[in-house]
């Protein structure tokens, strides 16, 4: 991992747990967090990647004690977007960005690029870990993770509102499903752990299917 101690460094934050554990990893190799950084749909009222209200991630926030910032982008303009904020973070003395991915070298890629495109560097804390290793560690750490978004074709919707625990990912396993959803089969929310202040309380108003995927609705 890159270093990063006693550096000022943003986290790339979905809401869900894998964000969430390399927030924790970065903390503990003595990096200081200045922001959380969501990118939002359009409408600037959830997240793009798992649709969690702004409400919720403003929650997650200030339970971690690290401020959020917010962009909205449709995918068409959403690099852009995103290296504007970076860009900003880099007049602000950020150096680093910290980023949940594990393996797939597309978004290594990809982050990589627009950190170096503004005179930043990218930290994976989980890169090239085991799958089920990182899962299993994060919930035995206490982490509370909720599935939010399934992808129908690979998960069934019942697994919406399940608590990622050990039994949960053997059930997972057995149904074909990777135990870290990294191939997009599941997204998960954060509701608590060690990092957090207080636990989250998750006021769940429904479910809705759209392109392929089942949401779970909260707030």
């Amino acid at each position: 991992m890159l270093k990063i101690k006693n550096r000022p460094f943003f986290c790339s934050w979905s809401g869900g747990k894998d964000s969430c554990f390399a927030l924790y990893h970065a903390l503990r190799a003595g990096g200081q967090p200045r922001y959380l950084f969501t990118m939002l749909s359009e409408e600037g009222e959830h997240s793009r990647a798992h649709a969690l209200p702004l409400t919720l991630l403003r929650k997650q926030a200030a339970a971690l004690g690290i401020p959020l910032v917010t962009a909205a982008a449709s995918w068409d303009d959403y690099e852009r977007v995103y290296t504007d904020q970076l860009r900003e973070f880099q007049r602000e003395g950020v150096e680093v960005g910290v980023f949940g991915d594990i393996d797939l070298e597309e978004h290594r890629q990809w982050v990589e690029r627009v950190c170096a495109g503004v005179g930043l560097e990218a930290c994976l804390p989980l890169w090239k870990r085991r799958r089920r290793e990182l899962v299993e560690e994060f919930i035995d750490l206490g982490f509370r993770a909720v599935i939010v978004v399934v992808k129908e074709e690979r998960m069934d919707a019942r697994f919406l509102g399940r608590v990622l625990d050990r039994p949960l990912l053997a059930e997972l396993e057995r149904e074909g499903v990777d135990a870290a959803g990294e191939n997009g089969e599941y997204h998960t929310v954060i509701t608590g752990g060690p990092l957090f202040a207080q636990p989250l309380r998750l006021e769940v108003k429904g479910r809705v299917s759209r392109d392929g995927y089942a949401f779970l609705e909260v707030e």
